[in-house]
């Protein structure tokens, strides 16, 4: 308590600005779990925010006023940011952030059908714990859509558990760790419980990314990124400044594996129309194995871990997967009964 008491007595006063707030408030988990649906993101002609930009095209659309992410972290201004992406091996697409009903579809409106719980955190975000249940089995998006659609507002919800999405504890226990040694000095530490009766293999991909502040009209400079060794990405924004992420190895000592995307919208996917670049935003596990660094790595991309100078502990990229909707790197990991480790491999 000694030491986050001296942490925050360095703090500012908030009204002063979030930047003069403090070193150790510059990183913290501000991304929200979902941008997808909100009003922060309706360019719609009739203001309907929940159908202009639904859970579909999320991970596919470059979002303009902010990100979502599960076990998201990133600076102050989310310029860049950390999460967690997971596959597990039969679902279309990466799981990435919260699914949930919009107002029409739910039978008691908005609602998120997830399971996950914020654990521990200190003020000075020195320390977060952060948990998830993720099913083993195919996530049941449509068929919790189509029951909801089926009731009236005088029946009960239909949820993730009614969906039998946990039958016989099939479902993976993930736990997200961030803790900081210094302002700018951030490690995160991902571990995975099989909390099922069987083995089964889980795919890990931490995942780091810009938001995309170069693609609306005010000649803001583009950041960049470059491999700089077999685990490591070395970026530079011209705000958050020169940084480099490092990954560790795995629990079964391999490498990880760097994928990288860009955070632009797919047009092709969405519109049919030409892509702006060959490596859009896209989580649909097919597409995975397309991702590859561009020649002259550059823009919204992210690398390896989570953190900023300082090592963490990777997973490596998914075998068949995909990039999600942010500039990647990443590698899979696989999780057996009841073992613990903490991968980390950029996404």
């Amino acid at each position: 308590m000694g030491a986050e008491r001296d942490r925050v007595a360095g703090f500012g006063r908030l009204e002063d600005g979030l930047r003069q707030a403090g070193d150790w408030y510059r990183w913290g988990p501000y991304v929200s779990e979902r941008q997808w649906g909100t009003v922060r993101e309706d360019y719609s002609a009739d203001g309907n925010a929940w159908d202009y930009l639904p859970h579909d095209h999320a991970r596919s659309q470059a979002y303009r006023w902010g990100e979502d992410g599960l076990a998201g972290f990133c600076d102050i201004e989310q310029r860049l940011c950390l999460s967690l992406a997971l596959w597990n091996g039969r679902d279309p697409i990466l799981k990435e952030r919260a699914f949930g009903l919009t107002g029409p579809q739910g039978n008691h409106g908005e609602d998120v059908k997830e399971y996950w719980w914020y654990l521990d955190a200190t003020p000075s975000h020195a320390w977060n714990r952060w948990r998830y249940h993720y099913p083993q089995g195919p996530f049941p998006y449509q068929d919790l859509i189509d029951v909801n659609a089926r009731r009236n507002r005088y029946q009960p919800e239909y949820e993730l558990l009614d969906a039998g999405a946990f039958d016989g504890d099939r479902y993976w226990i993930t736990e997200v760790h961030y803790a900081k040694a210094g302002p700018d000095d951030l490690l995160m530490v991902i571990q995975l419980t099989n909390a099922g009766p069987e083995a089964d293999t889980i795919h890990v991909l931490p995942t780091a990314w810009f938001r995309n502040t170069w693609s609306w009209g005010n000649n803001e400079p583009r950041p960049a990124l470059r491999a700089s060794g077999d685990r490591s990405v070395a970026i530079d924004h011209p705000i958050v400044g020169t940084m480099e992420f490092i990954a560790a190895s795995g629990p079964d000592g391999a490498g990880p594996q760097l994928l990288f995307c860009e955070n632009e919208t797919n047009l092709e996917r969405l519109y049919g129309a030409d892509p702006a670049t060959p490596y859009p935003r896209t989580a649909s596990t097919t597409t995975w194995s397309t991702a590859r660094p561009p020649s002259t790595p550059s823009g919204p991309a992210p690398s390896a871990p989570s953190g900023t100078r300082s090592p963490w502990p990777p997973a490596r990229p998914p075998s068949s997967g995909s990039g999600s909707g942010q500039p990647t790197a990443g590698g899979p990991a696989a999780e057996r009964r009841r073992t613990r480790w903490a991968p980390g491999s950029p996404r």
